[in-house]
Order: C-alpha cells, then structure tokens, then sequence
C-alpha cells in the first residue's frame, strides 16, 4: 500500500506521558513525527517550579512515580542516558494512625507484613502470588480489553482486582491492614464500594514491592525532559507554544493522535466524528477533583511516627473507615471535613528540591468536581493531626484549587487528574465503547490520553497501546 505524501507520517497533540510515549513508538519505527505542545515547556502533568520561594522546587502535579518506573513500555528506554535518575526513599509510603503508629510499604513484602499483627500470613500470601504473577500481566493489566498472554494469571488477579475495595478490605481483620490498603485504593478518586477500586490498590502495593514508589532527582519534569530528549535523539520534532483548537491548524499527516479528554476533542474534531461516536463522547464522565498544597518549609515534617519520616509518600486518613466515609460524601458534591490527603515529602531523600536545611511538602485531597473552595486550613488540619508542630514549621505554601487545577492543565476538568472516572463503566470502555478506544470513527484520528485504557498515571500505557493502533491500522506494521 502506497500512503500519499504528507507534511509528517503522524502529529502527536499534547506532550504529557502519553503524548510522548506514543511519539516515542511511532518514531521508533521509522515514522517522522511531530509533537505540538500548546504550553511553553512540554511534559503535561510532569512539570516541576519554583512555586513557594526561590531554591524549592515543587512538582506542579504529578509528584511520586512508581509507574513510570514499573511501565512496561518506559523501562525498555534508555532515559537515564538522557539525564533521568530516579531516587528511592527509605520507605515507599507510610499509614499513620490515631494511636501513633503506622503501617508501611516496603520493598520487602514480609517487612510491610511484619507491622500487620495477625494479618501478616493473609498479606503475605497475596502479595508474594501477585507480585509473583505480575511480570506475565503488567502489559495486559495495563491495556485495553483483549485476551491476554497468560489467561489463567490474569483471570486470577482480575478475579480480586475487579471487586470493590469496601469488600476485598474484609479479608483484613487489623486496622492497620485494613488502613493501608484503604489509603492505596483511595487513589482510585472515587467511593471505595465502587467495582474494581480493588485494582488501583494492588497495583500500587505490587509495584511498590517490585520497583518501589521512586522520586525523580531534581522534579518530576525530568521524566519529560529524558522522554522528549530520547524523543528527539531520534529524529522526533517537538513544537511548544501551539495551542490547537482546530484541524486547520495542523500539518497533513497520515495519523493524528490527541493526548487530550475527550471534552478537548470533541471542540477539536467534533465535526468529524459519527453522531454515535461523538454522542458517546459526549457523555463521558469525569470525576472527583483535587485541591493541591505545596510549602516551603524551616525543616522536616514532625510526624508523631517514626516510619512517616523515612517515607516518600504519606496518606492521611487513619482508618478504612474513615477514608471511605470521605471519598463517598466528596463523590456526593460535599467536602469531607477530615479527607483523605495524599502527601509527599521529596526533599527528604532529593536534596536537589530545597535550600540546605529547608525541605519541601507536597499534598492534596479529593474535593467536587471543580470546587473553588480553599481546603488550605482543612489538609493543614489533617497533617497536624499526625505531625504535631507542623504547622510552625511552614515558611511559605502555594495553592491550587480544582478549577486553577483545570485551567494550568486543560486535560484535567474539573481538577480531574485521572483523564475521567475510572469506574467499572470506564474501566475498559474509555472514552467510548469500541472494538478499539484509541480510534475515533474518523479515520487517521485517534486518543492516546488517559481517556483511554489504562487511564491515570505516568506509565505511558495509553499513548503506547494507541501508537500499536495507529501502526497496525495506517502503516501496517506490527510491534
């Protein structure tokens, strides 16, 4: 098959993981390639300033990357030779308690179940039999819906991973068990008695226990930076400052794939797409928002437990209990007064982030879909309650509420940092219900964003799986 001459083989919109893993593939098997980025730096959520005082850098949204450093796709690329180091702190994460204690994440699975009391033999055999079968699953846990490679193992893990998180915690009777795991399942941004919120906590304890939850050294926009200079090390051409609003602003390519939601594409394209297909857009869902803390502070946080000051991140909510009651009454268009807050301490273990003997803090909990109401005093709350002292130790802080959320980065609507809700109805189905979620009924048009299968979270996954699409579909070619 002849293709006809194009200005590019394919234009990527939006320099996010996604946006840059799909360029990366695509340019890796021959392709010319262009990214229009509409800021002036690339990497989407990946971007790290000055946001408090000079000398303390701050990740302006994403912050600890245990799946970029686990993904499937990112691992088989040489970003270290591109500046990427990646620091692991002493303790993945940390679950404070009331009482003064705290359960911990570990590399080591028996380490994490030693702080479990009666518990211990029931973690350890879940994790030792996830962990042992993830390097046979990770591409098809992290992909779209197909038959996957090994159909028993993943049938298994699909098995526990599509319950809600409300009923996989009965297998835990400890508090601190039950804790944990309530604190990694919270990352799903959505009630706990929803179906498969038992995914995002399994995988993130797996990956913990396999890669750790690591700190890119000098800011979270050294992954894009690495990614984009891998990018066009190999022939790949970048464009910043290019906000597209239109196909009339776009080169001729062959393929077009938008690392953007689906609110964006519908403004973009719309006009191309069947009225099926845009009337399935149009009713995609998007969830709960965040509102985000960064501060400048004199010294470290004073946890009242010893683990929380040799973790990278922390969660603040004491109980299952408690955190569901919390996302349950957010999902609901009410704030929570005692939210699940979601911290990370960066500087502790990356001198590079703040002056000598100053450190940094970066948090954020879960609010209504583009809530305009400041949870300063709410999440400073929340770490006083476990760091006593905290707050004498604040120099300067920097907000950013759900709607300022949207407007510095337009993939996340409402402050919406998971590209839509990953419910049971997204799961697999994002944005659309389709043979394949990376094609629009438009032809040479495609999504690559965490709109798509797997959705949130730097791994790259969905521009990868979207690349394979466009390869297969436009350029014949399998990989």
């Amino acid at each position: 098959m002849t293709l006809e001459k194009r200005d590019y083989d394919a234009i990527v919109v939006g320099s996010g993981p996604n946006g840059l893993a799909a360029a990366i593939l695509l340019q890796q098997q021959g392709l010319s390639v262009l990214i229009l980025e509409g800021k002036d730096v690339i990497g989407g959520g990946l971007t790290s300033a000055e946001l408090t005082l000079p000398g303390f850098i701050h990740d302006v949204c994403s912050a600890i990357h245990p799946l970029a450093v686990a993904s499937p796709f990112f691992k088989t690329l040489p970003l270290a030779d591109h500046g990427l180091e990646y620091i692991q702190p002493t303790l993945a994460a940390a679950h404070p308690f009331d009482d003064g204690t705290a359960a911990i994440l570990d590399n080591s699975i028996k380490k994490t179940a030693d702080y479990l009391g009666e518990d211990v033999q029931t973690y350890t055999a879940l994790m030792r039999s996830i962990t042992g079968a993830w390097p046979l699953i990770d591409q098809d846990a992290l992909g779209p819906l197909h038959f996957p490679a090994h159909p028993l193992a993943m049938a298994e893990f699909g098995l526990k991973a599509l319950s809600s998180a409300t009923t996989f915690a009965k297998r835990f009777k400890t508090t601190q068990a039950r804790g944990l795991f309530g604190g990694m399942a919270a990352h799903a941004i959505q009630p706990l008695s929803n179906l498969s919120t038992t995914a995002i906590g399994l995988v993130l304890m797996t990956t913990g226990h396999l890669k750790g939850w690591p700190i890119p050294k000098g800011g979270s926009a050294s992954i894009a930076t690495a990614l984009a200079g891998y990018f066009k090390s190999i022939g790949g051409t970048i464009q910043t400052g290019t906000y597209v609003t239109s196909l009339d602003q776009l080169p001729s390519a062959q393929a077009v794939l938008f690392d953007v939601t689906p609110k964006q594409i519908l403004q973009i394209a719309g006009h191309k797409f069947s009225s099926i297909y845009k009337w399935q857009l149009e009713r995609y869902r998007y969830g709960m928002g965040v509102f985000k803390i960064d501060w400048a502070l004199d010294g470290p946080i004073p946890f009242t437990a010893d683990e929380c000051k040799q973790a990278g991140t922390i969660h603040l909510g004491n109980t299952f209990e408690e955190i569901a009651e919390g996302e349950l009454m957010t999902s609901k268009g009410r704030q929570a007064e005692r939210p699940f807050v979601l911290l990370a301490q960066q500087s502790l273990f990356d001198k590079t982030r703040a002056p000598e003997g100053k450190q940094t803090a970066w948090a954020y909990c879960h609010v209504p879909n583009g809530s305009i109401q400041d949870m300063t005093a709410i999440i400073e709350n929340q770490v006083e309650r476990f760091a006593p002292g905290f707050r004498d130790s604040i120099i300067a802080k920097h907000t950013m509420n759900a709607a300022q959320i949207e407007a510095y980065n337009h993939n996340y609507i409402g402050g919406d940092i998971n590209g839509g809700i990953l419910d049971i109805g997204q799961l697999f189905t994002r944005p659309a219900l389709r043979w394949s979620p990376y094609k629009t009924s438009a032809k040479g048009l495609y999504i690559c964003s965490s709109s798509t299968p797997p959705g949130g979270g730097v791994h790259g996954m969905c521009g990868y799986n979207a690349a394979k699409k466009v390869l297969k579909d436009i350029f014949n070619l399998e990989v």
